[in-house]
C-alpha cells in the first residue's frame, strides 16, 4: 500500500473505547475479556485502547477491594496483559486497584512495549450519595512517592502523566478517572495544556435517568474547551446491581464533535472505534492564541513518558464521520438549524447596514442564477422585518450576448413572484459600442469571445447597477459567494466582486443551494416555489459566451471544477490549514467509489457523483493555484458583508489575510510529492 493511503501518514490515531463484560471480583475472567478485546483491537488497526474504571477487578465490589488475594491476582494479570498488548501492537489503558506503600489507589495502568509505562491514580474520590470510594482508596494527592513497582519495574506514578509516542508526532495522551471529569478543574484540562491531544476517561459511572446525556455534554464540552479528543468509557453489563445499574456508555469526541458512540446496555463485550485527527488538533491549537496564553498562565510542568507506537502502514480507510459537503451537514436537523442561522445572519447584516446608512432602497442585479436569487431572498426578508415595501427592492436583469431565455425568464418570474420592482436593461448595444471603441475584433464581425468580450459585459452590468443606485438613492446589494471568492471566479470590480454590501460573501456555493431550498420550503409556495426550484435545476453558468455549434452553454464547473470538491478543499485548507496531500486523502475517502444509495437525503441529484484520486488531484491542483497565487488581490479589496460559516470569511478584515503576490509553489510541491497518480 502506498503511504498516501494510510491513516497514520495523515496524522490519525485509531482509538478504541472498550466495554468488556464484567466478572465481579474475578480478575482472571476479566483479564480474558481484556485479552480478547485487545487482540481484536490489534486486528482492527487500533493504536490506543482504553477500558473502564477498575475494569480488571470490577468496580462495585465494595470491601472485596481490600482483600489481599484479589489485589495480588490483579497485579499478576497486569503483567499478563502487558504481553498481550505488546503482541497486538496496541497501547492499552486498563483500570485497576494498585497498592503503593500502605495505601490503595484507584488507577489507570498504561501498558505498552510489553511493560507498564506508567500508572495514573485517581485525583478526586467521590464520597457522596451512592459513592464511598474514600472507604477503600487514597486520593492521588496523598501519595508519598511518584513511582510504583508493577510487573517488576519501577514506573511513574502520578496524576497528569503525559504519554508521548516518540515515532508518531501528535500521538500524545493522558488519562483521568471518572469523578475527575466532574470536578470544576478536571486533571485533563492541565494535561491538555501540557500537550496531551487525546484525553482518556476510565469510568464506572452508574446510570440513572438523564445521566447519559450529562456525560455526553461533558465529553463534548471538554474536548471543545481543551482543543482535544476525549474518549470516555463506562462500566457495563456484569457489574453488581445490588444497588446500582450500569449502561456501558462509550463516546469519542474531537473538538466538540462526536466521532463515535457505542451501544448502551449491551450484553456482550465490544469496542467503539474512531480515528482521531491529532494533526488537526495541533493545527487548531497553533492558530488559537488563547490556548497558548492559557497554557503559559495556567499550565504546570508535567512528567512525559515516552513510548514507541506501531508505525507500520496501518489501516487505509478512515473510521470517523466525514461530510462530503462540510458546509452542508448530513444531519437534516442540523442542516435546518444551520440554514436558519445562515439566513438570519445575512438578513440581520443587511438590516443593520440599511439602518446605519438610512437607506430605504437597494439595487440588485437578478440573473436567474443561484447567488442573485439568494441575495434577493435575503433582501425580501430584511425589508419585511424593517417594514419597508418590497417595491423598494429594485431588481434589474441585464441580458447580454449569451443570456439564455430560460435564465432571463426565471429572473422575471422570480421578481414578480416576490413582489419586488422588476426592470430589464439590455446591455448588448452598450457592449457593442465599447467593443467598437476599443477596436475589439468582435465589433468587426469576428466571433472572438475572449476575456475582454466577457468582461465588457460584466463591467457594464456593474456600471449600470451603481449608477442606478445613485439615481434612486439606494445602494448596490452584492451577490458573489464565498466559493467564487476563493477561486477568483469573479471579475475585479464588477458585481460578483464589488458592491456596497455583500450578503453572500460568507456563504459557500454548496450551502447557497440548500438555503434557497430551505427558504422556499419555509416561506414560499405556488409560483415563487416553482421558479425557485427551476433556478436550482439550472446549470451554473456566467452566460457571457454564446453557446457553441453543439448548443452547449458555457459551464462554470467545467472551467473551475465541481463546487462540491472546491468547497471541500476550501473548508479544510482555510478552516484547519491542512496540507494538500491530506486534503486529497480526505476527499478521496469521502468521494471515491460512493455507493449509489449512500447519500444523505439532502444531496441534490447533480451532486451525487463519485470522484477518483486522479480527478481529485487534478482539481485540487487548480484550486491551489487559483486560491494561493492568482486571486488574493481580489479578496484584499472586498466590500463589507457578514461572516456566516466558521472559518469561512475571506475578507481581509476577517479570517484570512494573505499577500496578493504569493506563489502556490509550496502547496503544489507538497501535493505532487505525496499524492500518487491513480
Amino acid at each position: 500500500m502506498h503511504p498516501f493511503h494510510s491513516t497514520r501518514t495523515h496524522g490519525f490515531v485509531r482509538v478504541a473505547a472498550a466495554t468488556p463484560v464484567v466478572h465481579t471480583a474475578d480478575p482472571a475472567a476479566n483479564a480474558q475479556e481484556h485479552s480478547d478485546l485487545i487482540r481484536y483491537a490489534g486486528e482492527q488497526g487500533v493504536d490506543l485502547i482504553v477500558f473502564p474504571e477498575l475494569s480488571l477487578s470490577g468496580y462495585a465490589i465494595d470491601d472485596l477491594l481490600i482483600q489481599d488475594a484479589l489485589l495480588a491476582e490483579v497485579e499478576r494479570r497486569i503483567a499478563e496483559l502487558a504481553e498481550v498488548a505488546d503482541e497486538a501492537g496496541v497501547v492499552a489503558v486498563i483500570g485497576a486497584p494498585v497498592r503503593n506503600g500502605d495505601a490503595l489507589y484507584n488507577c489507570a495502568v498504561v501498558l505498552g512495549s510489553g511493560a507498564v509505562l506508567g500508572v495514573v491514580p485517581k485525583t478526586y474520590l467521590p464520597n457522596y450519595r451512592e459513592y464511598y470510594e474514600k472507604r477503600w482508596f487514597a486520593p492521588a494527592a496523598s501519595r508519598s512517592e511518584d513511582s510504583v513497582v508493577l510487573n517488576g519495574e519501577t514506573v511513574d506514578f502520578a496524576p497528569g502523566l503525559i504519554f508521548e509516542a516518540v515515532n508518531r508526532p501528535g500521538f500524545v495522551f493522558s488519562a483521568e478517572i471518572c469523578e475527575d471529569f466532574w470536578a470544576p478543574q478536571p486533571p485533563s484540562t492541565r494535561a491538555a495544556l501540557a500537550g496531551a491531544r487525546i484525553l482518556l476517561n476510565l469510568s464506572a459511572s452508574n446510570i440513572v435517568i438523564g445521566k447519559a446525556e450529562e456525560r455526553a455534554v461533558l465529553c463534548a464540552s471538554q474536548s471543545m474547551r481543551t482543543l482535544s479528543a476525549y474518549v470516555f468509557t463506562a462500566s457495563g453489563w456484569g457489574e453488581s446491581t445490588t444497588d446500582l445499574a450500569w449502561d456501558g456508555q462509550a463516546t469519542i469526541h474531537e473538538l466538540g464533535t462526536r466521532l463515535a458512540e457505542g451501544e448502551r446496555f449491551a450484553l456482550e463485550s465490544h469496542l467503539t472505534l474512531a480515528d482521531i485527527d491529532v494533526e488537526r488538533i495541533g493545527l487548531d491549537r497553533l492558530r488559537n492564541g488563547t490556548f497558548a496564553d492559557c497554557a503559559r498562565i495556567e499550565g504546570e510542568p508535567a512528567t512525559v513518558v515516552p513510548f514507541e507506537a506501531s508505525d507500520d502502514d496501518g489501516p487505509g480507510d478512515l473510521i470517523r464521520p466525514l461530510d462530503r459537503f462540510p458546509f452542508v451537514p448530513d444531519d437534516p436537523a442540523r442542516l435546518d438549524q444551520d440554514c436558519f442561522e445562515a439566513f438570519n445572519i445575512q438578513v440581520q447584516g443587511l438590516m443593520r447596514r440599511m439602518k446605519s446608512t438610512g437607506s430605504e432602497r437597494v439595487v440588485v442585479g437578478v440573473s436567474g442564477g443561484l447567488d442573485s436569487t439568494q441575495a434577493l431572498l435575503v433582501a425580501c426578508r430584511a425589508f419585511d422585518r424593517l417594514k419597508l415595501p418590497r417595491g423598494n427592492i429594485l431588481g434589474f436583469t441585464l441580458p447580454g450576448f449569451a443570456t439564455s431565455e430560460g435564465t432571463k425568464s426565471n429572473a422575471h418570474e422570480l421578481m414578480k413572484a416576490l413582489g419586488v420592482s422588476a426592470h430589464e436593461i439590455d446591455i448588448r448595444r452598450a457592449a457593442e459600442r465599447m467593443l467598437a471603441d476599443i477596436g475589439h475584433p468582435f465589433s468587426m464581425g469576428e466571433p472572438v469571445h475572449d476575456i475582454t468580450f466577457e468582461n465588457v459585459q460584466a463591467g457594464l452590468r456593474t456600471d449600470y447597477l451603481f449608477r442606478l443606485a445613485n439615481q434612486h438613492d439606494a445602494f448596490v446589494l452584492g451577490t458573489g459567494d464565498l466559493s467564487e471568492l476563493a477561486l477568483g471566479w469573479c471579475t475585479y470590480g464588477v458585481g460578483d466582486h464589488m458592491s456596497h454590501y455583500n450578503v453572500n460573501g460568507g456563504v459557500a456555493k454548496t450551502l447557497i443551494r440548500h438555503l434557497i431550498r430551505w427558504v422556499s420550503a419555509k416561506e414560499h409556495a405556488g409560483p415563487a416555489a416553482d421558479v425557485l426550484h427551476a433556478i436550482l435545476d439550472t446549470e451554473i453558468s456566467p452566460e457571457l459566451v454564446p453557446a457553441g455549434a453543439d448548443g452547449k452553454i458555457q459551464s462554470t464547473e467545467e472551467t473551475v471544477g465541481p463546487y462540491a470538491l472546491n468547497d471541500f478543499f476550501l473548508f479544510y485548507i482555510t478552516r484547519f490549514g491542512l496540507k494538500p496531500s491530506k486534503v486529497a486523502y480526505l476527499a478521496h475517502q469521502a468521494w471515491n467509489d460512493v455507493a449509489t444509495g449512500d447519500w444523505p437525503v439532502n444531496t441534490p441529484e447533480d451532486e451525487r457523483i463519485a470522484y477518483d484520486l486522479a480527478t481529485i488531484k487534478g482539481w485540487l491542483r487548480k484550486f491551489l493555484v487559483r486560491f494561493f497565487q492568482t486571486s488574493q488581490f481580489k479578496r484584499s479589496a472586498l466590500p463589507n458583508g457578514p461572516k456566516v460559516v466558521t472559518g469561512g470569511s475571506l475578507s481581509p478584515r476577517g479570517d484570512w489575510r494573505a499577500p496578493s503576490d504569493a506563489t502556490a509553489r509550496v502547496w503544489l510541491d507538497e501535493l505532487e510529492g505525496n499524492v500518487p497518480e491513480e
